[in-house]
């Protein structure tokens, strides 16, 4: 399920559970939510908010730094792209059809990743499939240096192309990291039974509704947050693509 997907049915969870909250103010007694029985609600609500708040600022956390590691990820990537083409361009017109070959999988990665630029779904399948960069490799290693000077060429390009398939499985294995379900029923139910304490201590006046509404609003804004950063490659938070399209001009001159 999409990171939107999720968040909205967490979003209406949430409003199901102050629903609900509202309606059983009305049917149960009175003494129910007086006094004692009150404070405990809120002693409750507010152990149960802090729980919330830590599991979800762990998260925040956790998601950052995935999305970070990828973005680090792809622009090292750029890096290695200029360095290798360098490295081609150096060696002689025998690296010539490797170099474009370098150009040719840089190009195929920004159109898989980042696909006209906009939210499409990028097909992972795809991403995995591609063996440009193994072509490359093997292009590399079949050149026939003729001095010192090409065979240091050949031993770093063939050492960043390895390390540019190494970090590309990299960038895939990260990308398949998901909050586990079972997780984001549990979050959820919390979030339920938080909002529906929130709606039966709540008065039925337009200026608790509306400062409810707005803590539904955001609570669901920082799950989406989370859900889309776990998967920088996906979704409508990416990791930018100006490092390999710069590698990809620099390489194309």
């Amino acid at each position: 399920m999409s990171a939107p997907l999720t968040a909205f049915v967490i979003f209406v969870c949430m409003l199901c559970g102050m629903a609900l909250g509202s309606y059983l103010r009305l049917i149960i007694p009175d003494h129910h939510t007086q006094s004692d029985s009150k404070d405990i609600l809120k002693t409750s609500a507010g152990m149960m908010a802090t729980l919330i708040a830590l599991i979800i600022g762990l998260l925040v956390t956790s998601a950052k730094g995935n999305y970070d590691n990828t973005t680090s990820g792809i622009t090292q990537s750029g890096a290695k792209i200029i360095t290798l083409g360098y490295y081609l361009s150096n060696y002689g017109p025998e690296a010539k059809e490797a170099r474009e070959l370098v150009r040719q999988a840089t190009a195929s990665a920004i159109e898989r990743i980042w696909p006209d630029e906009s939210t499409q779904e990028v097909d992972l399948t795809k991403i995995e499939m591609a063996t440009g960069m193994a072509e490359v490799y093997s292009m590399i290693r079949e050149l026939s240096p003729q001095n010192d000077s090409q065979k240091y060429l050949q031993t770093q390009a063939l050492q960043i192309s390895a390390d540019m398939m190494q970090s590309r499985w990299m960038l895939i294995e990260q990308s398949q990291t998901n909050l586990p379900k079972i997780f984001l029923v549990v979050l959820t139910f919390w979030l339920t039974v938080l909002f529906a304490q929130f709606g039966l201590l709540a008065p039925r006046n337009l200026t608790a509704t509306s400062a409810l509404f707005i803590c539904v609003l955001s609570m669901t804004g920082a799950i989406f947050l989370i859900l889309e950063l776990n998967q920088p490659l996906e979704g409508i938070i990416k990791v930018s693509s100006v490092p390999l399209h710069k590698a990809l001009s620099v390489i194309g001159k």
